[in-house]
């Protein structure tokens, strides 16, 4: 299998885990009630790659996070519009999360005595400023909200959680980071990066960021794609794929082929602002992965996916 960028050819099998957003933080909770059950879990599946003869790169979401950090300030601000750029905050997200991350691993490879050390990527991303979503907003970031914290100036939608607000999410077009991220993976480090779905750039006469928050899966999907893994997993909250959420004719799939999943997303099975991302990101990666194994499943059951125990794979044909 061919894999772009420096440091191509990598002695080990390249898994890239995905860790959802909410994964780190519930927007449904209050702060006072967040535990760290499913970062635990998440580390667990960490190690146990790792100790299967892994190389790692973490991806992670950044919703939550990065949606309080501009309510914070608007509402500093006297309910004005936000000071700080919108990519900005999704750089001191990814600086935020990445701390906590790289830490929390690190600690853990001490302790089994491993040899690896986590390395944190602040990860940009180019993106066309043209892209139609910049007209239509529809990622979620921030809490769940009642009408008495929405201010003029928000887009606001009604998820499957509740009311959240929403902000252009572009498509990713290139992670301008790759071949430091293959460089250090080819050194053997657990690369933590890409969070919130990377830092969206627009390159002209220079670089610079666009307020904006890529989808973390879609970026995921391109960074897979983009080095050639041989496995890409989306942990999230749900155990499997499910159709028919939510009525008496629920089903969960433990396999699914990509023309199959590709009629189910188009049939609006899977919400835009959920479950959409990640199944397009899965058929994505699916398409031009056709040897990788494109797996989701619950934290802490990383490997029961790979042995096709649980989890949901999308391969290429039924």
């Amino acid at each position: 299998m061919i894999r772009l960028g420096i440091g191509a050819e990598h002695k080990k099998k390249l898994v890239l885990y995905s860790i959802g957003g909410n994964a780190l933080s519930d927007p449904s909770k209050a702060k006072d009630l967040q535990d760290n059950e499913a970062l635990k879990l998440v580390m667990q599946d960490v190690l146990d790659l790792l100790e299967a003869g892994f190389n790692i790169i973490l991806t992670h979401g950044n919703g939550p996070q990065v949606g309080d950090l501009l309510s914070m300030e608007e509402n500093n601000a006297n309910n004005s519009r936000a000071r700080t750029d919108l990519s900005t905050w999704v750089a001191a997200t990814q600086g935020m999360i990445g701390h906590e991350l790289s830490l929390e691993l690190d600690s853990l490879l001490d302790i089994k005595s491993r040899p690896e050390r986590t390395a944190v990527v602040l990860t940009r991303v180019r993106v066309d400023e043209n892209d139609s979503a910049f007209a239509n907003p529809t990622k979620p970031v921030g809490p769940i909200l009642d009408k008495s914290m929405i201010l003029d100036s928000w887009d606001v939608k009604l998820t499957e959680r509740g009311l959240r607000r929403v902000v252009a999410s572009p498509k990713p077009v290139e992670v301008l980071d790759l071949d430091l991220i293959s460089k250090l993976v080819e050194l053997g480090a657990v690369v933590i990066c890409g969070g919130g779905g990377g830092i969206p750039i627009s390159i002209k006469e220079s670089w610079s960021g666009i307020p904006s928050v890529i989808d973390k899966d879609r970026f995921s999907s391109l960074l897979a794609v983009s080095l050639g893994v041989d496995v890409f997993i989306t942990s999230t909250a749900i155990d499997q794929i499910e159709i028919g959420f939510g009525t008496d004719k629920s089903e969960k799939l433990s396999l699914i082929d990509i023309k199959t999943a590709t009629e189910y997303l188009e049939d609006g099975e899977f919400p835009e602002g959920s479950m959409g991302p990640k199944v397009e990101a899965m058929i994505s990666a699916s398409s031009s992965l056709p040897e990788s194994k494109i797996l989701l499943c619950s934290p802490g059951n990383a490997l029961r996916t790979l042995r096709g125990e649980t989890g949901t794979r999308i391969i290429t044909n039924s």
